[in-house]
């Protein structure tokens, strides 16, 4: 059995997520195999811009290769428009358990509705889809599809007056309803695809497809791995025993520090031979990398944790001689500048502190700022 350290699993991971800026073309990158997420202004532009060998602006999402949804845990995603049927099938759950589970923090709210998971998710379905004919704003969608719906899939928003679908089932629901997100709307905005197979009157497909479901699991091992079945559970929003309906052939066990974890066969000659992680990149919050559920092994001190990982307001990371190195935010001064802060874990060497400067230059260019100040602590 294979045998690896926590540093050569960070040097695949590098290498799998397309940090060593190998590609040229946007929809190439790897990430977008499993999706890349764009939860907080901005997230997705930048991940893609530490990756992509090239300029990066937002007009990258006018690409018609690209499509956002609400998809892996009903987070928006970036996804290749061509994979987003198959990117539906596999978020279909496989059974009641599963449907509670990718629920989340609403689950209570369902099961006091005394409806079935699985029914109240094509139930929201099927209403989202009646409503969104066209482009609508989430709040128009949400106050329309409620009158659609029971009564105790709902509730009364004290801030504006009207009843509201609960949150995370929506969010959940819009993918198997044919719907999308506009990109850059705010507030945020929902429209249909423009895919055949959701073409209005066609019916919602609503059967599981563990084969499918295969998918989510493979692509978090391809760039997350070697990974433990919890590890892919917490990542797609299901349980632990849910994950093993969804897991997929062809895996090789290996062990990272004595733990057991599991990897693409595919994938072991790069976890035996990576490249040198010697590159410098700072990741926004939420990017892919920090995605990865082992958090130990991405940051094994408990106490820069909680600095990578917060509650509220996550900041990006700073990605340094193959690890994660510190943290950084970014503030807007006006119109013309962004000023960075860099708080590393441990003193930097002169030359990642010139690669970190070139870095927020190439960010102050991806989001169009005219300069930028780079403050180390």
């Amino acid at each position: 059995m294979l045998e690896v350290d926590r540093e050569q699993v960070l040097a695949y991971r590098i290498a799998a997520h397309g940090l060593h800026r190998e590609e040229t073309d946007a929809a190439a990158v790897p990430v977008f195999d499993l999706g890349l997420q764009d939860s907080v202004r901005d997230t997705a532009l930048l991940g893609l811009a530490a990756r992509l060998d090239g300029d990066v602006t937002p007009g990258v999402w006018d690409d018609e290769r690209f499509v956002l949804a609400w998809t892996h845990r009903g987070a928006p995603h970036f996804h290749r428009r061509a994979e987003l049927d198959g990117i539906r099938a596999a978020l279909v759950p496989l059974d009641e358990k599963d449907a509670m589970a990718r629920i989340l923090w609403q689950r209570k709210q369902v099961e006091d509705a005394g409806m079935p998971a699985m029914d109240a998710l094509f139930t929201a379905a099927k209403a989202i889809r009646e409503v969104v004919t066209g482009v609508r704003t989430k709040g128009t969608v949400s106050g329309a599809v409620t009158k659609l719906i029971p009564d105790g899939l709902s509730y009364a928003c004290r801030g504006c007056g009207v009843v509201h679908i609960y949150e995370q089932l929506m969010r959940v629901a819009t993918i198997h309803a044919g719907v999308r997100l506009e990109v850059g709307a705010t507030p945020a905005t929902l429209a249909p695809w423009e895919l055949a197979p959701f073409k209005k009157g066609g019916a919602l497909k609503t059967s599981p497809d563990a084969k499918a479901a295969t998918r989510v699991v493979e692509g978090y091992l391809r760039i997350n791995g070697p990974a433990a079945p919890g590890d892919a559970a917490a990542y797609v929003g299901t349980t632990r025993t849910g994950v093993d309906a969804m897991w997929p052939d062809g895996l090789v066990e290996v062990r990272v520090d004595g733990r057991k974890a599991f990897l693409p066969e595919d994938r072991v000659p790069l976890l035996e031979n990576p490249p040198e992680p010697d590159v410098v990149r700072l990741l926004p919050p939420l990017d892919p990398f920090v995605q990865a559920r082992d958090r130990a092994v991405l940051v094994p001190d408990k106490a820069r944790q909680k600095e990578v990982w917060k509650i509220l307001g996550n900041p990006g990371v700073v990605l340094a001689d193959g690890e994660i190195a510190g943290v950084w935010r970014a503030k807007a001064s006006g119109k013309k500048r962004l000023d960075f802060t860099v708080t590393s874990f441990d003193a930097l060497r002169p030359a990642v502190r010139k690669e970190a400067e070139a870095e927020a230059a190439r960010v102050t260019a991806a989001r169009e700022f005219p300069d930028f100040r780079l403050t180390f602590s």
